[in-house]
């Protein structure tokens, strides 16, 4: 077979015009259609190669649609995780404080729990007896949330995050219920509550806790057996429970002082008072206005100093203190 053979085109126009021709060689022939197919196959590459970025640009914007909503889950989840912590806390502080109230009748602690009662309902309650039982729906101690047994259980794996977060929410807010019916069943009890200083006597700014410290003025570490909380020059008192008026007058660096008498071996002072409202042997309400808030005795500035006594022992006011 010859490979130097060649095509010969004519072009014959239609009017009397000289006829044209238009030699090929064979070789070239074949080298112009290799030429246009690797055009082609490179054409088609790119088309290829343009639809295939395209497609992972509509999946690329997909995802940062998908991580931007799982961001704003995310973000929604912990605001949950951190109302849920602040609900915990809140209720374990209630809990913690109905427990140290309900242990007034151990006999460990040694308190006279006065006179038989028969609350409503017709339960009795007998001096350094156990509490009665509150009806079904509440426990008799307060519900443990924290290294108990009630910790909610496991969710399933295939709960979605927030729907797991709000069943949770629900499991606090009932525990939570129980725990306030609780606090109110005991508020109900006088002969068992009435006597537990259980408001803040002032509202203001705890300068110093139930521990020991360095003395203001001696610089020597020091029992404080009280709590001091600073409020404004004449800023009402109140007694934090049903008692009775047994000391009114001056007492060393405490200034002027006043101390109420609960029955059941409490009792709760008031140091560097400015004024006081009330005489010895008045019969005073929780929530009654006993004094105004002062700067007497070895004071180094306007506040009140507040303690509770059991039986004559220091103890921390915030263990009988229900207010948030």
């Amino acid at each position: 077979m010859r490979l130097d053979k060649s095509y010969t085109i004519l072009l014959v126009p239609d009017r009397d015009a000289k006829v044209k021709k238009i030699r090929l060689e064979h070789r070239t022939i074949v080298r112009g259609a290799i030429c246009l197919g690797v055009v082609l196959v490179g054409l088609m590459a790119m088309v290829a190669h343009y639809f295939s970025v395209v497609g992972r640009v509509a999946e690329n914007s997909v995802i940062r649609a998908e991580n931007l909503e799982l961001q704003n889950r995310w973000k929604e989840a912990e605001q949950k995780f951190a109302h849920i912590n602040e609900e915990l806390d809140r209720v374990k502080r209630l809990n913690s404080n109905l427990r140290h109230i309900t242990r007034l009748n151990d006999p460990e602690r040694k308190l006279a729990m006065g006179p038989i009662e028969r609350p409503r309902g017709g339960q009795e309650l007998v001096g350094g007896g156990a509490s009665p039982q509150v009806h079904a729906s509440v426990a008799t101690e307060p519900p443990m949330l924290a290294d108990g047994d009630s910790k909610p259980g496991k969710p399933d794996a295939d709960k979605d995050l927030l729907v797991q977060l709000d069943d949770l929410g629900k499991k606090i807010k009932v525990e939570e219920q129980e725990a306030r019916a609780l606090k109110s069943y005991f508020e109900d009890q006088q002969a068992l509550l009435a006597s537990a200083p259980s408001i803040w006597p002032v509202r203001g700014w705890v300068t110093s806790d139930f521990s020991t410290r360095l003395d203001p003025y001696t610089g020597g570490r020091v029992m404080h057996e009280g709590l001091d909380v600073a409020a404004a020059l004449g800023t009402r008192v109140r007694a934090p429970a049903d008692g009775t008026i047994v000391f009114n007058g001056v007492e060393g660096g405490y200034g002027r002082v006043l101390v109420i008498d609960h029955g059941y071996g409490l009792k709760t002072r008031y140091g560097h008072l400015l004024k006081t409202d009330v005489k010895i042997g008045e019969r005073v309400k929780r929530g009654q206005g006993v004094a105004q808030v002062g700067n007497s005795g070895r004071s180094t500035g306007p506040h009140l100093h507040y303690e509770v006594r059991v039986n004559g022992v220091a103890d921390n006011p915030r263990k009988f203190i229900l207010e948030e």
